[in-house]
């Protein structure tokens, strides 16, 4: 009689025990990072014998054994290696598509500028001495520097965004690292198949999905499950108590470095981090162009002026003042007689020989150029970004497909459970009032 009580005691325990982990897989359905828990049940035997009978063994009933977390491991880890590239080519993406931006609105106006410039220009060696047209040429003198200008700004001003968000990004790594150190020690720590660990594997999974959504790292598990985080290089950056602190260097281009305190380099190959450097990198590059073609065109069109020589009889005047960036780029200020019409050839000879600026310097054709290549670049980021995020929602699929929480299994389970938790307390109710019954016979 006493088994019979011991057998509905173990299953209202486990069965109980099912019950609550079946309750936290439905609470947290829709939490990132929750993985479906099972219960271990197993068969408790009881060994002895029976009276009247040897070497029998008297049931023990059902024990809960622990809890499981549902996943595959080499499916986890792929989605992860997935999302730290679908991570960089997003960051990588999204400034190279404002550098478009920027320059599809100030790079237009460069171009159109220029081109006016030399229109007027033609219509100026038609009339010389219009002075309506010789104001023209000078206002486009003026708007060519201003778009120039602001084109610039508008690329050093992503620059400095960059920066600033790099920054976030290493201080919420760093955070992370340090989380998951914490995390790592609660595991040495928790009992072994306890719904405790079963949390904390979740958070120091997720913690290692957000450090590799940062960088490229290798990930490597203790005798106690504790993630042992690496750079691919082998740099540990988590391992036993010891946590490294990730620093980050921007160099006065824009361009922008890592490293591992105290003074170990870290060049990420994927991730966030890695999308930024290459963002950085690309608004520097088109930073450095500009200054190359606001270069060409100063130095083009102060050449073509100085040729000549203006209404009063004196050598003509540098157009442009450039002291090496396009944001210094400003025009001179010169009266309407300063602009050197003329020449040996007559009183057009010089306007109309500068409209030759225009194949021999390149310069509007370049600047073509360096906007349709922007747009040849950003539109190749765009399908390696389409293709990294079709590539991440698959694994994140095959992923889920196994530890995700389906409601319709749950609910399932819930009534499986119920029904066995019942079945227990009415073996414990039996018992009872058998047990009462032979009392009463007495």
């Amino acid at each position: 009689m006493s088994d019979l009580l011991a057998i509905g005691a173990s299953g209202v325990k486990a069965y109980g025990r099912a019950l609550s982990v079946v309750g936290d897989n439905i609470a947290n359905a829709q939490t990132d990072g929750y993985v479906r828990r099972t219960v271990r049940l197993e068969e408790a035997p009881a060994a002895g014998d029976v009276v009247l009978s040897r070497n029998s063994i008297r049931p023990g009933g059902v024990s809960a054994a622990g809890v499981t977390r549902e996943l595959d491991q080499w499916l986890v880890d792929d989605a992860r290696t997935a999302s730290g590239e679908a991570a960089r080519q997003s960051a990588r993406l999204n400034w190279i598509s404002a550098t478009e931006s920027a320059l599809g609105n100030g790079g237009n106006d460069i171009g159109a500028t220029v081109t006016q410039i030399f229109a007027t220009a033609d219509q100026l060696s038609a009339n010389p001495n219009d002075a309506t047209l010789r104001r023209q040429f000078l206002n486009n003198i003026d708007e060519s520097a201003s778009a120039f200008r602001r084109a610039y700004d508008a690329l050093s001003s992503m620059a400095n965004s960059a920066a600033m968000e790099v920054s976030s990004a290493v201080d919420q790594l760093n955070t992370d690292l340090s989380a998951l150190s914490r995390v790592n020690d609660g595991l040495r720590r928790a009992r072994a198949g306890s719904t405790n660990e079963a949390t904390l594997f979740d958070e120091r999974d997720r913690l290692v999905g957000n450090v590799a959504t940062a960088i490229d790292i290798d990930i490597h598990y203790d005798a106690n499950n504790a993630a042992i985080v690496r750079t691919p290089a082998g740099v540990p950056l988590v391992e036993g108590n010891s946590v490294a602190t990730v620093n980050l260097g921007v160099s006065a281009g824009g361009l922008l470095s890592f490293g591992v305190a105290p003074a170990t380099s870290l060049a990420p190959a994927s991730g966030r981090l890695a999308g930024l450097t290459d963002g950085a990198a690309h608004i520097s590059t088109q930073l450095a162009a500009l200054d190359s073609l606001a270069a060409q065109l100063s130095t083009a069109l102060n050449s073509a002026h100085q040729a000549g020589v203006d209404a009063n009889a004196s050598a003509g005047k540098p157009l442009l003042n450039f002291n090496g960036s396009a944001a210094d780029l400003t025009a001179t200020a010169l009266a309407i007689a300063d602009v050197a019409t003329a020449n040996a050839a007559g009183s057009n000879g010089n306007i109309l020989a500068f409209n030759a600026v225009r194949t021999s310097s390149g310069i509007e054709q370049d600047i073509s150029a360096f906007i349709t290549q922007q747009a040849q670049i950003a539109s190749a980021v765009r399908a390696q970004e389409a293709a990294a995020s079709g590539r991440r929602d698959g694994a994140f699929a095959a992923r889920d497909a196994v530890g995700a929480v389906d409601l319709d299994r749950e609910a399932a389970d819930l009534l499986r459970f119920q029904q066995a938790y019942e079945a227990a307390a009415r073996t414990i109710q039996v018992a009872r009032e058998t047990m009462q019954t032979i009392l009463n016979i007495f």
